[in-house]
């Protein structure tokens, strides 16, 4: 595979291949140097028109991880604010010699068009409210590493789902392996037409709350719209945030996912670090495995064998005098 720009290309076995090869490498970043040089001498550019704290500092850190060289555009200081194209700004930076670029832009379609500029591997890191690929492998993963398979889990995507490419993505990583997805909003933040959606809709969450066994909140995506799609954020909260009440509810076995940022008091009206079940800070942990596993795959190979001396072992250097480099660090995956 050359990019990774979507799910749609990928099917269940493809997709189960990422999570696989990521607990490779979350047994790496349990090690007391979580390095290996498995993609020492490729360059990984992170091409980021739109804000992110997350997925940036994720992508760096899975690279830089894995040995490879790190290079980040900033609109801000670039010869963007200039008038210079995205094609053009593309091709300079491509010029430099990378292997791989992870996109964000606020315009759905950008990484598609970015792959055709360059011969480096292009990985969608956020396309307007098209597509997130990487967040939904990493949510799955999170959940699997909970259940040990999506295959029959009810799961309800609670929110904005009309501006979000994180639930376009996470619909269609959740189904194909298996899972029953409810969407839970107000009819005005749910898309135009669910044509083609494998998915229920229940208009409030607790018609849903206690058949659960993942549920997943979403904020309000108000930088993606003018309009006031609530009468009010004390309403919205009412019908679709957790509260305290409602997390009472919650099946036992029950967990709770959100892609961040959160916007506590709306969506989440409970503290976080106070709730039964809850996998937001595990989800930023595998993040890193999942996007080590990417890159390692589009710029290695999937079939490269991941005991390979020159692969997973960790970098000449990083690893103190008497230390056991296979040994793990103490601690469960989170």
């Amino acid at each position: 595979m050359k990019h990774l720009l979507g799910i749609a290309g990928l099917d269940r076995s493809a997709i189960e291949g990422y999570l696989d090869l990521a607990d490779h490498f979350a047994e790496v970043n349990r090690r007391a140097i979580p390095k290996v040089p498995a993609l020492r001498g490729k360059t990984v550019v992170s091409l980021f028109f739109e804000d992110s704290t997350r997925t940036r500092l994720s992508f760096e850190t899975a690279a830089k991880r894995l040995s490879a060289d790190t290079m980040t555009f900033s609109v801000g200081t670039s010869s963007v604010n200039k008038g210079e194209s995205l094609r053009d700004t593309v091709e300079t930076i491509a010029a430099m010699g990378v292997d791989a670029f992870v996109v964000r832009h606020k315009s759905s379609g950008v990484p598609w068009q970015v792959s055709g500029w360059t011969n480096a591997a292009v990985i969608n890191g956020g396309d307007g409210w098209h597509q997130h690929p990487t967040q939904a492998l990493l949510d799955a993963y999170t959940i699997r590493g909970a259940f040990g398979s999506l295959e029959g889990r009810r799961i309800a995507l609670v929110g904005d789902i009309r501006h979000s490419r994180v639930a376009r993505s996470d619909v269609d990583v959740f189904t194909k392996l298996g899972a029953h997805v409810t969407l839970v909003a107000p009819p005005t933040l749910l898309p135009p037409s669910l044509e083609g959606w494998p998915v229920d809709v229940a208009p409030s969450l607790d018609e849903v709350i206690e058949e659960l066994d993942v549920l997943y909140l979403l904020r309000m995506q108000r930088e993606r719209t003018n309009e006031a799609l609530v009468p009010t954020l004390r309403e919205y909260t009412d019908r679709f945030g957790l509260t305290a009440a409602r997390a009472a509810r919650l099946p036992e076995h029950a967990v709770v996912l959100h892609p961040g940022p959160m916007n506590r008091g709306v969506e989440m009206a409970v503290d976080p670090d106070e709730l039964r079940g809850s996998l937001i800070t595990a989800q930023v942990t595998n993040g890193v495995a999942v996007r080590m596993a990417v890159l390692y795959d589009l710029l290695a190979g999937r079939d490269a064998d991941l005991t390979d001396p020159d692969a997973l072992v960790p970098a000449v250097g990083s690893v103190p005098t008497g230390t056991d480099p296979t040994a793990r660090t103490s601690g469960r995956q989170a």
